[in-house]
């Protein structure tokens, strides 16, 4: 994960391209109930302004992501999968009748299904990425004019990695697990 990045500009076609591929990441019922709201170049202070108020960026950890070509807020909208299952083909399952139906929340699986794949491509394209949550989300949610019924589940921001990185996050020395520590053989016992 990107922390710090240069003021180079990002060009709005490659991050079309890698929501693009994102687009094909898993969704039940090929809802897509997901969206980004993007914002680029001086467009990205809509954001900050709302998340992190300029009065708290002198004591900020992560100042070099205030330099990001680009921020995303990711958002799901559970009502679109409610109207999806409530379709024919789809209505004998029972899940659109309402989000406690759903024995787990699939616009949520799907937003971040979609977001992985989204920082995977971002990556391709030989930017840095970072997936964070967002702060303020009253303030961002306002700002950007994302309706009520519409869920925020992060932001990403993406950019030219600064040569010179700042500041690692606060897990990065954690050791991550491997492969054979994942993996349940044969049952949980």
């Amino acid at each position: 994960m990107t922390r710090d990045f240069t003021d180079e500009p990002v060009g709005r076609e490659v991050i079309e391209e890698c929501l693009g591929l994102a687009a094909r990441s898993p969704s039940a019922g090929k809802t897509q109930g997901w969206h980004v709201v993007g914002l680029l170049g001086a467009e990205t202070s809509l954001y900050w302004d709302a998340a992190l108020p300029v009065s708290a960026r002198p004591t900020f950890a992560f100042p070099g992501l205030l330099r990001a070509g680009f921020v995303g807020v990711v958002t799901v909208s559970p009502g679109a999968y409610l109207e999806r299952y409530s379709e024919p083909d789809k209505a004998r399952t029972g899940l659109g009748a309402g989000e406690d139906a759903w024995p787990a929340p699939y616009w949520t699986i799907d937003g971040a299904m979609a977001t992985m794949t989204f920082l995977h491509a971002l990556h391709d394209a030989g930017l840095g990425a970072l997936f964070f949550a967002v702060a303020n989300g009253d303030r961002v949610r306002e700002a950007l004019g994302i309706p009520v019924d519409v869920g925020i589940i992060g932001a990403v921001a993406a950019g030219h990695p600064s040569p010179q990185p700042g500041r690692k996050g606060a897990s990065a020395s954690r050791r991550g697990r491997t492969g054979a520590e994942t993996v349940r053989w044969g049952g949980w016992g």
